[in-house]
């Protein structure tokens, strides 16, 4: 009977995942809190390679490698608190955590998304909810966020609402369009205003909306974010 030795992922996952998904696996193969070594990772998995005869042991050491660069790059595997001056390493909080959730790959390219700092309107009230998992909440509110600052900056009634508001507030010789811009660029930006809010705002008020990709939520925050930006433009141009 032949008897064959397993690294630390198996390692067809190894040759076709890509390097981000190929770390997740990596991680929940580490355990929970576990003190790791990435040497002591590699050498077995290089022991099993070559005991099970792998033609592409180096190949499939240097994307195993690869793989522990991009957990310890974005803070899933970091120093151990009592062994620095070492080689060892623990699994962090935040890799722990991603270990567990199924759509972790997704939650850390979400979090790259939003890792510079927002508005402050969102970072007080969109980012916590966010960072909870809530990511339908998360969008209605930073969305919600910029219908209340519209409203404010421009002075229009309360009872506007919505597209309405945004269409009211950027048309043409409305309170926040630019005067010295041409008119179709007026227009262009009333209905990215309008279409935003219309896609993102009003849907989640009426309907269940499933934002179940953290990625395509992050960037609708980053949308928000980018509204409110050309917004305090608008409010700096109607001030001066």
């Amino acid at each position: 009977m032949t008897m064959t030795f397993s690294g630390p992922v198996p390692t067809d996952q190894i040759r076709q995942l890509p390097v981000s998904e190929l770390a997740m696996a990596l991680l929940r193969s580490l355990g929970d809190g576990r003190t790791v070594n990435v040497n002591n990772v590699l050498r077995g998995a290089e022991q099993a390679f070559q005991h099970n005869g792998e033609r592409d042991c180096d190949a499939l050491l240097a994307k195993l490698a690869d793989a522990w660069s991009w957990l310890v790059a974005h803070g899933l595997v970091g120093p151990h608190p009592s062994n620095t001056s070492s080689d060892w390493q623990r699994v962090t909080a935040s890799g722990r955590e991603m270990a567990q959730d199924p759509k972790g790959s997704a939650r850390v390219w979400a979090e790259v998304r939003l890792a510079d700092v927002l508005d402050s309107t969102l970072e007080e009230k969109v980012r916590p909810i966010f960072n909870l998992g809530d990511y339908e909440t998360a969008c209605f509110a930073a969305m919600k966020a910029v219908e209340v600052e519209v409203r404010a900056v421009s002075g229009l009634d309360s009872s506007l609402v919505g597209v309405d508001l945004m269409r009211q507030a950027f048309k043409p010789g409305g309170p926040l369009a630019d005067p010295g811009a041409h008119g179709a660029e007026v227009v262009a930006l009333m209905e990215l205003f309008a279409g935003s809010i219309g896609a993102f705002k009003n849907p989640a008020s009426h309907r269940a909306v499933h934002f179940s990709d953290p990625v395509e939520a992050a960037e609708v925050v980053q949308l928000a974010d980018l509204l409110l930006r050309l917004l305090r433009r608008a409010q700096q141009r109607s001030a001066n």
